[in-house]
């Protein structure tokens, strides 16, 4: 199996006064083995604004571990964006995450609001701004994203985001591994040398999974929909199926050249852990 160059956690700000009081005790956990670094997310439209930094913070006070915000542009102006970066800035933050962010629902069928209206404007906007005082991942959607009018043109959107200057890219969630190394592959014919890195989220749930695989557009396998259907009311050994599901594609991917994993943990330590610990990963707890 290769040796993975990246591996890191994404977090969510707590939206309830019990979530906000578990997460520091979840972040303790996860830094335990020592990852590159954990990501956190950002509501479209400004929404999350403060608990992304409020959570960024939080990571470091308890950790240390490098904090990577995402920062999403839909429905803002660039006097916003860049009150957000210059704030990251003198937070010491290095990294951003740069996403368009999702559409509120009344512009599902319009342009999206506000003064950037895709994410490589964003991209271009930090570099204008800031030059490389950031290094800027991007998103990338291995199976095309649910808004994407077909697949060539979701990868050219792509590629717009590597050309404003995007260092690396995180994909969506995935179960099909042929997927992510189709696109890679697609990625080489293009001449983008970038990073792409999995997203790997954790099979915890049948109504959960079924949930976050329709959101993002993400195909779950009939054979793996089915075994969860019937393990719905059995937790624990829906758990021990779910993971090992998602070890056996890390392990694929991992094996055939990913060059790291991305774990969207939504705030749960043990899920992530015990796949950390199947695979090996640096230390074990």
């Amino acid at each position: 199996m290769a040796l993975p160059t990246s591996l890191s956690f994404e977090l969510f700000p707590p939206r309830t006064p019990a979530g906000t009081a578990k997460l520091p005790g979840v972040i303790r956990q996860l830094a335990a083995v020592e990852p590159d670094y954990f990501s956190i997310t950002h509501g479209a439209c400004g929404s999350d604004r403060e608990g992304t930094y409020e959570t960024l913070v939080a990571v470091v006070e308890h950790t240390g571990v490098e904090a990577v915000p995402h920062l999403t542009c839909v429905g803002s102006t660039r006097e916003h964006i860049a009150a957000q970066l210059d704030r990251y800035r003198r937070a010491g933050v290095k990294r951003i995450v740069a996403l368009r962010g999702d559409l509120p629902a009344t512009a599902m069928s319009a342009a999206a609001p506000g003064e950037f209206h895709y994410a490589n404007e964003l991209v271009a906007f930090i570099r204008e701004t800031h030059g490389d005082a950031f290094k800027i991942d991007v998103a990338a959607y291995p199976e095309m994203h649910p808004q994407a009018l077909c697949p060539g043109a979701d990868f050219d959107n792509f590629r717009n985001k590597v050309a404003a200057g995007a260092d690396g890219a995180l994909t969506q969630l995935f179960y099909n591994a042929d997927a992510y190394f189709d696109f890679v592959d697609r990625c080489t014919k293009a001449g983008i040398g970038i990073p792409v890195v999995p997203g790997i989220m954790p099979i915890t749930s049948y109504a959960n999974t079924l949930r976050f695989c329709t959101s993002c557009g993400a195909d779950l396998p009939r054979w793996v929909r089915l075994r969860l259907e019937q393990l719905q009311d059995d937790p624990p050994a829906l758990l021990d199926f779910g993971l090992d599901v998602v070890t056996r594609l890390c392990e694929t991917l991992l094996r055939n050249g990913a060059p790291g994993l991305h774990f969207y943990t939504i705030n749960q330590a043990t899920p992530t852990l015990r796949l950390w610990q199947n695979l090996g990963l640096r230390v074990t707890v």
